[in-house]
């Protein structure tokens, strides 16, 4: 009979082995703990294994036009749009400015829309601000330069947020540092204080801040406000502070890209978007405007037929997706384009296509993101794009199959529930294996009932049934075999 080892002596067995083969001893990783949250294919995060299968990026659809930008008071510079739910009412915020001129002018208006849908908008007349000799009109902050130039409001989900302070923003440019605003309803706006929250102080080494969206929200998991704006540091650049109370923040950090772990090409990244997945609130996502300066792809004499505004011809500018969990990394799975400029020359000009900040639920299973087009030209407007709900990638295998392996996770809940989509002859069977990577019994993958079809919400089956509520809070691996087929998201549900 082989004697009793202590785990001592089995832990140093495994160093002596390791360092025998040459290797270095190191403590493994924790399992990330899931518990109930939905988890997207995103990134890497959840992936310990690709076999055969591969992390795809999906094309929004293009839906066309939603909003002009067609008053008097809006014109061939509106932009820096910012998308809201309340309740069930949409709300569509953007700067007004006819004329071409410096920032933070008198000129510049903020606006607003509504829609029940996020299809169909309307400006409401709120009889707030003068304009043209009349407040029949859809202004919600006029007359207080720079304040205009760049206002991007939130609702505070903050517990105990008083309900006077409901929407906050932050705005101003390098010249006025940042000043908070807030409001009751979204229409009605007042500074918090006279003095910029985020000021522009000699020990901050970057330039040109603030001088776009200013992206602030209170963070669930973080528990603490977030803010994100432009810096220039060389290039153009992303930087984050932290507030516990809106009013005292910290000195803003770069923020870096990494991609296949290692540091992402330096790119000119103008307008950044990043705010909380409103199904994944812990993930946040940003649609960030790619600014290429100097690239010219139409000609003098398109753009004069365009009537494009003088100048506004001469760079170029996308829109990429990355994604942060907090701190001050985003990682950039992709490099490429997320969403690409359309047909026909007066989507090639510059500052068009910069997408708006925030996601709304347009259909049960379909969310829209927004980007201006039309730049500098009589057409501005408002373009809407949809996904499926959690549609921003997915983890692809085609028809002879392939696999992911998940690292070692613990979960809370009692059923396992998978965003998909297969062909008609592709599906997804799910195994559990334990945290030494075998099966568990009842869970094998021949156990699993094929998933097929396409659906945002679908609840796992294997031939004992769907509930998974004995496995919780124990460490496992989940092993998906997918066959001409996408996996978008998981979530383990009660």
């Amino acid at each position: 009979m082989m004697a009793h080892r202590s785990p001592n002596f089995r832990h140093c067995l495994a160093c002596l082995c390791i360092l025998m083969a040459g290797g270095e001893a190191h403590a493994a990783e924790p399992p990330i703990e899931l518990g109930g949250r939905r988890e997207l294919f995103v990134d890497s995060h959840l992936i310990e294994k690709l076999s055969a299968a591969r992390l795809h990026l999906h094309e929004p659809r293009d839906e066309g036009e939603v909003l002009k930008f067609d008053a008097p008071w809006e014109g061939i510079h509106s932009g820096y749009c910012t998308m809201i739910q309340d309740g069930g009412r949409f709300r569509a915020y953007y700067r007004g400015l006819p004329v071409t001129g410096r920032d933070g002018t008198a000129n510049e208006v903020t606006c607003v829309a509504e829609s029940e849908d996020g299809i169909h908008w309307t400006k409401p007349k709120l009889g707030l601000f003068e304009s043209r000799g009349s407040t029949e009109n859809n202004i919600v902050l006029a007359g207080d330069p720079p304040y205009s130039h760049n206002f991007s409001p939130f609702i505070d989900t903050r517990p105990g947020c008083p309900a006077h302070q409901r929407y906050k923003a932050l705005c101003g440019l390098d010249t006025s540092g940042l000043v908070a605003f807030v409001s009751p309803d979204g229409l009605k706006w007042q500074k918090l204080q006279s003095e910029p929250v985020v000021p522009r102080q000699a020990p901050f080494k970057f330039i040109h801040m603030f001088d776009s969206q200013n992206l602030a929200f209170w963070s669930e998991s973080e528990q603490k406000y977030v803010c994100y704006f432009r810096v220039w540091n060389g290039v153009r650049r992303i930087a984050r502070c932290e507030s516990a109370d809106f009013t005292h923040w910290s000195e803003p950090v770069l923020m870096d890209y990494m991609t296949d772990g290692k540091p992402s090409p330096l790119e000119e990244l103008y307008t950044n978007q990043t705010h909380p997945y409103f199904r994944a609130p812990h993930l946040y996502v940003a649609i960030a405007a790619r600014f290429v300066p100097g690239r010219q792809a139409i000609s003098d004499e398109e753009a004069a037929a365009l009537k494009v505004a003088p100048g506004y011809h001469k760079d170029l500018s996308d829109a990429v997706l990355m994604v942060t969990r907090g701190g001050n990394v985003y990682d950039r799975t992709f490099l490429s384009s997320f969403i690409r400029p359309g047909i026909g020359a007066k989507n090639w000009v510059s500052r068009t296509n910069y997408p708006a900040l925030g996601l709304l639920q347009t259909s049960p299973a379909e969310m829209s993101v927004y980007a201006n087009q039309d730049y500098a030209q009589p057409t501005a407007h408002l373009h809407r794009y949809s996904l499926r709900l959690d549609g921003f990638v997915s983890a692809r295998a085609d028809y002879a199959g392939g696999e992911l392996l998940t690292k070692p996770l613990t979960f809370t809940g009692d059923h396992l529930s998978l965003n998909f989509s297969t062909s008609a002859v592709g599906a997804i069977r799910v195994e559990i294996q334990d945290e030494a990577g075998q099966p568990i019994p009842g869970f094998a993958a021949a156990d699993c009932v094929e998933v097929i079809g396409n659906e945002v919400d679908r609840t796992v089956r294997w031939k004992n049934g769907s509930s998974v509520a004995a496995l919780a809070g124990k460490v496992v691996r989940l092993r998906f075999e997918i066959r001409d087929a996408d996996l978008f998201a998981l979530k383990f549900i009660k």
